[in-house]
């Protein structure tokens, strides 16, 4: 398995008008692993980083992996080896994120660590080759089942700051 310094690039990314709202999600995926890393730094109470990752997982990452596995995979097949992969790390990630709190005090590094890194090949490879083949009205169906939300975060414990 690659990791996201192999898939380093400087030229920008071109992403499809249809791609860019998963792709504004998979930014704020980012930015919750960077607050995970804070809390980790600031030896903040797990619990409370445990708090905020239960509410990021139920309110986006479930229904950004759903749209991803429903509407963009099947672009490619489920036979591809990039869909193989992506959908097994969507399976890691939620093991990770559901397991309980002893679990999660002993994954809390390696659930961003795999978070991040599966961000990464998405944008900068499997999104790359969904483009290539996905047809006009594929690429309207994603638009059609995937409405652009404006992130609204939940500070009620903003323990990164």
């Amino acid at each position: 398995m690659k990791k996201n310094s192999e898939y380093q690039t400087d030229k920008p990314i071109k992403r499809s008008d249809s791609l860019k709202p998963l792709s504004r999600e998979h930014h704020h995926g980012l930015l919750f692993c960077w607050k995970i890393r804070t809390g980790i730094k600031k030896k903040v109470e797990v619990s409370r980083i445990k708090k905020y990752a239960d509410w990021f997982y139920q309110n986006y990452l479930i229904p950004h992996f759903e749209v991803e596995e429903k509407y963009v995979f099947p672009i490619l097949g489920n036979e591809n080896e990039l869909i193989k992969r992506a959908v097994s790390e969507h399976g890691s990630l939620k093991r990770l994120l559901e397991s309980t709190n002893t679990e999660f005090q002993n994954n809390i590094s390696l659930i961003s660590d795999e978070l991040v890194d599966h961000i990464r090949f998405e944008e900068r490879v499997l999104f790359g080759e969904i483009q290539k083949i996905a047809t006009a009205e594929q690429l309207l169906s994603i638009e059609f089942n995937h409405s652009d939300e404006k992130f609204v975060d939940n500070l009620t414990d903003p323990f990164w700051q």
